[in-house]
């Protein structure tokens, strides 16, 4: 193919797909390249006995209008396109233990989030008061959170390095509340001596705003915005693998796809694993100190999910999330579970279907698993595109670990083995094989509050001309990914004129 474009994304997980629409809409020609049948990433459903799963969007938020995430969706022209159903308001999401009959909720709008909390802890609103104004400080800190141009981002370690564990410790000394406020952990793969205070909040802040489930499954924004793409003449290609970066006179010239064909551009954004990008840069001679840092960072903890279809008819439909713990001390200790108690804790997800479930037709859960549990099959590909089998051994093991979610699922919901289906498992496997991170890790690098600037990587690589998005780039979750995104285009056409074209969009 010997056209060339102004921009070429490679990979159409959400950021790639944001930045492309962002770019189109400004008047560039732009290409985005992807290796898979389905276009989005983590944005992916699949369906099974008709019914359809997420992969990885289980719920949205920040989606009422005016807030952040409707702003940046109004800008990119799908705000109102999406089907929304918004969940529990007093309680979008729960926080359950073995042995304790309280379902403790997190509730939608501040002082709601206070009040439903305070039923349960009487004694401790204060402290409830204080980690919700912690909270609001610290996103208070981040401009393009707020889609604020007028403050220049300001890396303060001090801000950086300070810990959510620590945090809640602050606030309250009751164990229960400490287990509480931590409980929604999983949603950032939270490590009590790591996780900067900063990646809870703006990961739990903007549920807390308001909280929504995507009727049919979170594939609509990808569709969406890549409508939006081609709408402003922009291409997209699927089954497109890219295997070498031609590079030359510092800068990336074109890339060269398995199917043989090569794409010209002025400027690429990689999408992709920044360790798999580095892999495509080769041999090319950049600054040691740049490869060795991310060949070095940590990756997320990758899952195991278990997708359960319902009979139907059988079991109501829940309009929250539960995330369910053995006990207090699996809140922090769960990712570093023993095979012997493996799940220490989960999380559960159901589908909405319309905007008046009365049943429910799906349950998705999953729960943290390492990628030596399957390391021996890690030889093995498999997806649409490009399938093949892993072997009876793989399927095996898939059986016995969906034995033993169903066992504790039990535990939660009595009786839920005969009103199942079907039961459908995926691995770390699955995740590196369709995410493309090279150990299935769900949120892209572990951020580490005890050396906060080590694994955020900025926009701009050492190659000119080439730029990265995505989750391992600086946050992930929809919102984070989606500011991410906005920071990359940023580097081309500036934060000032683009927060204002955002912020001038008529709601």
């Amino acid at each position: 193919m010997r056209e060339t474009f102004d921009i070429i994304v490679i990979g159409s997980g959400l950021g790639g797909l944001v930045c492309a629409t962002t770019l189109a809409k400004e008047g560039h020609k732009v290409l985005v390249l992807e290796k898979n049948q389905q276009y989005g990433g983590n944005l992916q459903t699949f369906a099974r006995n008709r019914c359809i799963f997420d992969t990885g969007v289980h719920y949205l938020g920040g989606l009422e209008k005016g807030q952040n995430l409707y702003q940046y969706f109004n800008y990119l022209g799908i705000a109102d396109k999406l089907r929304l159903k918004r969940m529990d308001r007093d309680g979008f999401d729960r926080i359950t233990f073995d042995n304790d009959p309280n379902e403790y909720p997190y509730a939608q709008g501040g002082e709601n989030f206070v009040d439903q909390l305070c039923r349960y802890f009487p004694n401790e609103r204060r402290g409830i008061e204080q980690f919700y104004t912690a909270m609001q400080n610290v996103c208070r800190q981040f401009p393009l959170y707020h889609l604020n141009g007028k403050d220049a981002y300001r890396w303060d370690e001090e801000l950086l390095g300070l810990k959510v564990y620590d945090v809640i410790s602050r606030c309250t000394t009751h164990p229960k509340l400490r287990a509480v406020l931590a409980g929604a952990n999983l949603l950032y793969a939270g490590i009590a001596d790591k996780t900067p205070f900063y990646v809870h909040a703006l990961s739990i802040n903007s549920y807390i705003e308001s909280a929504w489930r995507c009727i049919n499954g979170g594939s609509q924004l990808a569709k969406l915005l890549i409508k939006e793409i081609h709408k402003h003449g922009g291409k997209t290609l699927k089954y497109k693998t890219v295997s070498q970066f031609n590079i030359a006179d510092g800068l990336l010239q074109s890339v060269s796809t398995t199917d043989g064909n090569t794409y010209r551009a002025g400027t690429f954004i990689s999408n992709i694993d920044p360790k798999q990008t580095l892999r495509l840069i080769g041999d090319y001679p950049i600054r040691k100190s740049y490869t060795s840092h991310i060949r070095q960072v940590e990756n997320t903890i990758s899952s195991f999910s278990l997708y359960i279809v319902l009979k139907p008819g059988q079991v109501p439909y829940l309009n929250n999330n539960y995330y369910h713990f053995k006990d207090e001390a699996s809140v922090w200790g769960n990712i570093d579970y023993r095979e012997a108690d493996w799940p220490a804790g989960y999380m559960v997800s159901m589908n909405a279907k319309t905007e008046n479930d009365r049943w429910a037709e799906g349950m998705t859960v999953f729960t943290y698993m390492r990628y030596e549990e399957v390391a021996a099959w890690s030889a093995t590909y498999n997806t649409v595109a490009a399938g093949s089998s892993r072997g009876n051994g793989y399927e095996q093991f898939k059986r016995r670990k969906t034995e033993i979610m169903l066992d504790e699922l039990e535990k939660k919901f009595p009786g839920l083995r005969k009103h199942i289906r079907a039961t459908y498992a995926s691995t770390p496997l699955t995740y590196r094989d369709y995410i493309g991170s090279e150990t299935g890790g769900m949120y892209g690098f572990v951020k580490d509050a005890n050396q906060p600037l080590r694994n955020s990587l900025p926009p701009r690589t050492k190659i000119k001309n080439l730029l990265l998005t995505g989750q391992s780039v600086n946050m992930h979750g929809i919102l984070g990914v989606t500011i991410c995104a906005m920071l990359t285009c940023s580097e081309i056409l500036g934060r000032d004129y683009l927060l204002q074209k955002i912020n001038e969009t008529e709601m």
